[in-house]
């Protein structure tokens, strides 16, 4: 048996040249024709022994040690390795290579099938114990790479110490690691099979991940105790399509921020933003992405992190704290996700084991020339799994109650952005078929594994159920963003006065589509940005009258038929573009016209909120009446919202003249009485109005058998109810 070192010789130098892909069939304690061995790598090693008590031999002229003796248990099975490092410094771990795999056959299986939705739990940096030991399993998918090894301070980022494994036709290379814990900080170095370059990658399955500048993931074992239970169980029985859901959507970096400009940490958010919240009635945060990121400029759009909140706030259980704080205050959570691409940078995703993995190879279907940025490769199965276990990795660890998917039509269409320099799918078409099945694994997967949760389609085409289930045919999404919506309002609000009744369409237009979706009106943050202006800034007139021109904008909004999104600033008349480097301007709720605003949205939630009328059946026609849509000349709209057994009548007057004696129709014969205003002088308003209310005549007017006669303000709405 003595010549066992020599015919190993291939197999060492190959390790030392960091080439090998099983460096467990070489190091590590076996037994070789009756004697028990050992060997170890231990690169710039003075000397080393087992146990304090063994010495290992240096394999002349290399950096390899080894030991034989009796296979007669003289050595534990995971023998501890001892040996002092250049500096004469002592250092010892337990031989890693003398553990077994510990992958079952069921998750690589379920993984290389594209239909694995938890691969979280066993890809990335796992706190485990294995035979007693504790310690950190690495795994990685890295199907053409030469040798993959775990690097950080651990083995002082030395890509020879600490080489995985490859699981065969997997792709999967593993290690578990000995000693290590929660808290180490590591990469993945990779050597590429046909260049032969070696290139340092961030854990795509990390769950923490240093703060930027740096790009090394962090060991994350988190035991937090959760107290959102019956926030959960309520969560699975809501009947969310019939339920108000009144959204504020956050960018955590410039909601709030520090005197000297440092960021609120999520502790900090959930401190301030929760009271904030409530106040304001909304139900729900939408928090821009916190999935790590490197850019601060990408807002988080570019996310390298898909499994790691960004440390810019702090940890992932600061983060839960903040989500479990939420749901404890009967706040819902909602994170933007972002499936449809990914940036370039070199510790990312892009070829990361030296060929387009995640993304596709044809520059023509792999890059957004637009945005820099690669697009998924939703035909490798591998990627499936990769993107619906982050999916419900942030809906099951974090207990996020929803998604917003970010830039759909980017996915679905093979042709966006292109101008005409596209690859068509095999029927010659322009759409994605395989991005379209993954959205539609994507929703029923998290659907069925997470009840009550949502899925949110940021939409911008007239691509078709979008928001219908997937076995009739549809994507699978519970809502879609309605941009058209968007558009046409902000186009016509842009619009003076004097010129509305040419654009009357624009508002009445809207209801010609209403119901083919479940839809969100969204003004979100890409409404005040790139030189669009502010909400505010967007309305023509003086500063009353753009003041008076937002009041009725958002009256318009929440009474009309769709879930609300409203980007943060909004709620108090921000007047300038947002800012994303800086916090928002709050000393300017110190003057009477921006708390007015701010008192008008909590009102107009708290309404939402209140009358069935407004939400009960926000997504099919017989929640919703025309009174009049074709008043062009005077520039008005009305129109009834109902429930089973409720209704409301809402008027809106957009033009700076008062509307005296403005009669509408009413099914019932009672006093309607006036319980929103948005020209009160509450919110800032000239407070004319209705305080007395009206009582019905038997008058019929606009296909109702009564009416009342009203004044209508000017640039407002109001709603008026029965009793």
């Amino acid at each position: 048996m003595a010549n066992w070192i020599d015919d190993l010789a291939v197999d060492r130098a190959r390790i030392a040249d960091g080439t090998h892909h099983d460096p467990h069939g070489v190091l590590g304690l076996r037994e070789r024709g009756g004697v028990a061995t050992l060997l170890v790598y231990l690169p710039a090693a003075r000397s080393a022994n087992i146990e304090g008590r063994l010495e290992l031999t240096r394999v002349p002229g290399s950096d390899f040690f080894h030991w034989q003796g009796p296979p007669n248990g003289e050595l534990p099975r995971h023998p501890r390795i001892c040996w002092r490092d250049s500096h004469d410094a002592p250092r010892e771990r337990v031989d890693p290579y003398s553990f077994l795999p510990t992958f079952g056959a069921r998750d690589l299986t379920a993984f290389s099938g594209g239909h694995e939705a938890r691969a979280w739990q066993f890809l990335g940096a796992q706190c485990m114990r294995v035979d007693e030991v504790d310690g950190v399993r690495f795994a990685v998918w890295a199907p053409n790479a030469e040798r993959v090894s775990v690097v950080g301070p651990f083995c002082d980022w030395d890509g020879r110490r600490l080489p995985l494994r490859s699981l065969g036709g997997s792709g999967v290379w593993e290690l578990f690691v000995p000693g290590l814990g929660s808290g180490e900080f590591y990469k993945f170095e990779l050597r590429h099979r046909l260049t032969g370059a070696v290139v340092l990658k961030t854990d795509p399955y990390g769950r923490a991940t240093e703060l930027r500048p740096g790009t090394a993931s962090i060991v994350c074992d988190s035991h937090y105790g959760w107290g959102d239970g019956d926030w959960l169980r309520a969560r699975r029985e809501r009947d969310w399509l019939h339920a108000p859901m009144s959204i504020y959507e956050v960018h955590a970096g410039s909601w709030r921020q520090h005197g000297d400009g440092r960021f609120y940490n999520y502790r900090e958010l959930a401190a301030e933003l929760i009271p904030y919240v409530r106040a304001q009635g909304f139900t729900h945060v939408e928090l821009l992405p916190v999935t790590e990121h490197p850019l601060d400029d990408s807002w988080g759009y570019q996310t390298t992190g898909y499994f790691a909140p960004t440390s810019r706030h702090g940890s992932p259980d600061e983060l839960r704290h903040f989500i479990d704080q939420c749901h404890q205050a009967g706040i819902g959570v909602l994170l933007d996700w972002v499936p449809g691409h990914f940036p370039r940078d070199a510790h990312g995703l892009a070829r990361f084991d030296g060929t387009a993995l995640y993304e596709y190879e044809d520059p023509r279907k792999g890059e957004h020339a637009d945005w820099g940025t690669l697009i998924f490769n939703y035909d490798r199965r591998e990627v499936r799994s990769f993107l619906l276990s982050s999916a419900c990795y942030w809906l099951e660890e974090f207990h996020f109650d929803g998604l917003r998917v970010d830039a759909v039509a980017s996915m679905i269409y093979l042709d966006f952005g292109r101008r005409g320099n596209f690859v068509p799918n095999r029927h010659g078409g322009r759409e994605n078929l395989e991005a379209i099945d993954f959205l539609r694994s994507l929703n029923a997967t998290t659907h069925a594994r997470n009840p009550g949760t949502v899925t949110i389609a940021e939409e911008s085409t007239d691509w078709p159920q979008v928001s219908r289930p997937t076995d009739a045919g549809g994507l699978g999404f519970s809502m879609k963003w309605n941009m058209g919506w968007m558009h046409d309002t902000l186009d016509y609000f842009k619009e003076d006065s004097l010129y509305r009744r040419h654009h009357h369409q624009k508002l009445s237009f809207g209801m010609m589509y209403a119901y083919s979706e479940n839809f969100v009106l969204p003004f979100s943050h890409d409404e005040v940005v790139h030189l669009k202006r502010s909400l505010l800034g967007r309305m023509p007139g003086d500063r009353w009258q753009q003041l008076a021109n937002l009041r009725a904008l958002y009256t318009y909004m929440w009474a009309f038929p769709g879930k609300k999104l409203l980007f943060m600033g909004g709620e108090f008349a921000h007047p300038w573009e947002w800012n994303f480097r800086a916090a928002l301007p709050w000393w300017l709720t110190d003057h009477a016209e921006h708390a007015g605003v701010q008192r008008a949205i909590a009102d107009l939630n708290r309404l939402y909120a209140q009358w069935p009328a407004l939400h009960r059946y926000e997504f099919e026609p017989r929640g919703f009446s025309w009174l009049d849509c074709d008043d062009a000349s005077h520039s008005t709209l009305s129109f009834a919202r109902w429930s089973e057994q409720q209704h409301l009548v809402v008027a809106l007057n957009f033009t700076p003249v008062p509307r005296r004696g403005y009669r509408l129709g009413v099914p019932h014969d009672a006093r309607y009485r006036e319980v929103f205003n948005s020209d009160s002088g509450y919110y800032g308003g000239s407070n004319l109005g209705n305080g007395e209310g009206a009582q019905a005549e038997a008058v019929p007017y606009q296909g109702q058998p009564h009416s009342i006669v009203v004044t209508l303000p000017p640039l407002a709405g109001v709603i008026f109810a029965p009793g």
